[in-house]
């Protein structure tokens, strides 16, 4: 149905799903009509709680990415959301709005941070890859000064540039509501993330902060510093991403340093840097004593089988919290992987581990293939499937992750979400990735 347009209703609470399709060739006329649909739809659903013991429901999430894959969709223009937003202030009920992949400029912008200093009710807000700029970024955060409702925003993928993020920043600093803010792939620079690291030395709301791909010119690792000593203070960070930061073996020593005195970090992820085996080496110390931390993230690095040996250690015998390790595409061979698979059977606290992207021999392939088989490791908590071919066992990639689908909507439910999300199921912050 070409200029039709999904909507999707989740119940939070009662977590069902209801999807409808309507055609109309202006998404304007679609968003007006759509109210109706809305309204009987909200009613239908308290009416159900009421007949019912739980009588308690948060609302729904409008979902209107521009980037579903099932059905040729209109994306959401800057004068589409003025009509969004017109009634949405009346659908009190909408706690939720999904705006993802869609035409949003610094006009958009605008219009969203007037709906956001008036709205009450809405926790969730999903901006990303939008093409919001600075003065977009400077009016959202500038919003979030006075809102005390949103609880979770993700502004990933605009390129709001290093001024941009410094006005988040300054939010961070007033703002005692939001808990989770993503400003991954933002084009963010060295002042914004001292900036950042400064205010969450303050704030005490923010539970988790992607902080993702910033450009960084120096190699001399200063935004790492600034960030480790925030985590010296710092008591409410559950959550921390830095992928893609260029971090070598100073930055990693830097952080585990920090974390010997830090009991809330739950979630590292130090993806896609230039982490060795040098640098594992402080991880591996860290782990012998640090009992917090329950989601480690090392994809894409090269820890090599030194590096994986180091972890292995920590793991066999002195941690007892971590669950998922992630060693995804680090050169490691038989020798790190085989460490790494005595360690999970040393160390029932682990159940989740991913491997994919390594150099597999024979006695690996057969030892993850016994790990899987006698269900020490369920098959949605790794990212290989063993199979056979003429009596040889081969292990096969599965599309299961800590977040597979942070950047993109799949075309079907091929993958349970726990499976493919794992990270959702093990550290609940937000009900949303």
């Amino acid at each position: 149905m070409l200029g039709s347009k999904l909507i999707v209703f989740w119940g939070e609470k009662t977590k069902e799903m209801k999807w409808f399709v309507l055609g109309f060739d202006h998404i304007s006329a679609w968003i007006t009509s759509s109210v109706v649909v809305l309204q009987k739809e909200w009613q239908q659903i308290i009416l159900c709680k009421s007949s019912s013991e739980d009588r308690s429901t948060k609302g729904i999430t409008l979902k209107l990415a521009g980037n579903n894959h099932l059905v040729p969709v209109p994306r959401v223009t800057d004068d589409d959301l003025g009509v969004l937003v017109s009634v949405l202030g009346q659908a009190t009920f909408v706690t939720g709005l999904d705006l993802a992949y869609n035409l949003l400029t610094d006009a958009g912008a605008k219009t969203m941070a007037t709906f956001l200093q008036e709205n009450s009710t809405l926790r969730y807000l999903n901006l990303m890859f939008n093409d919001i700029g600075t003065s977009g970024a400077e009016l959202i955060a500038g919003a979030l000064h006075s809102n005390q409702s949103l609880v979770h925003l993700r502004m990933t993928g605009n390129k709001i540039g290093n001024q941009g993020g410094m006005f988040f920043a300054s939010m961070l600093k007033i703002n005692s509501t939001l808990e989770k803010l993503d400003l991954g792939d933002c084009d963010v620079g060295l002042q914004c993330l001292t900036a950042t690291a400064i205010a969450l030395t303050q704030n005490k709301s923010l539970k988790a902060i992607n902080l993702n791909r910033p450009l960084l010119s120096s190699q001399q690792e200063e935004s790492t510093v600034h960030i480790a000593r925030m985590l010296r203070s710092n008591s409410s960070l559950v959550e921390l991403h830095l992928g893609k930061h260029e971090m070598k073996s100073f930055g990693v020593e830097q952080l585990c340093e920090a974390l010997y005195g830090n009991s809330s970090l739950k979630y590292l992820d130090l993806s896609c840097n230039n982490i060795i085996c040098d640098g594992v080496k402080f991880l591996g110390k860290l782990l012998k004593k640090n009992q917090t931390l329950e989601i480690l993230d090392l994809n894409a690095n090269r820890i090599e089988d030194d590096g994986a040996i180091y972890l292995s250690e920590a793991l066999s015998t002195w941690n007892r919290s971590l669950q998922v390790l992630s060693v995804v595409s680090n050169n490691i061979t038989g020798k790190g992987l085989l460490a790494l698979a005595h360690a999970i059977q040393s160390n029932m606290k682990i159940s989740h581990i991913y491997i994919w992207g390594n150099k597999f021999d024979k006695s690996t392939r057969v030892v993850f293939s016994e790990l899987i088989g006698m269900g020490r490791l369920e098959q949605g908590c790794t990212d290989v499937a063993p199979y056979e071919v003429d009596g040889e066992v081969f292990l096969a990639e599965m599309s299961h992750g800590l977040g597979k689908h942070r950047y993109w909507a799949p075309r079907c439910a091929t993958v349970a979400p726990n499976a493919a999300n794992a990270s959702l199921a093990i550290l609940p912050i937000s009900e949303y990735l």
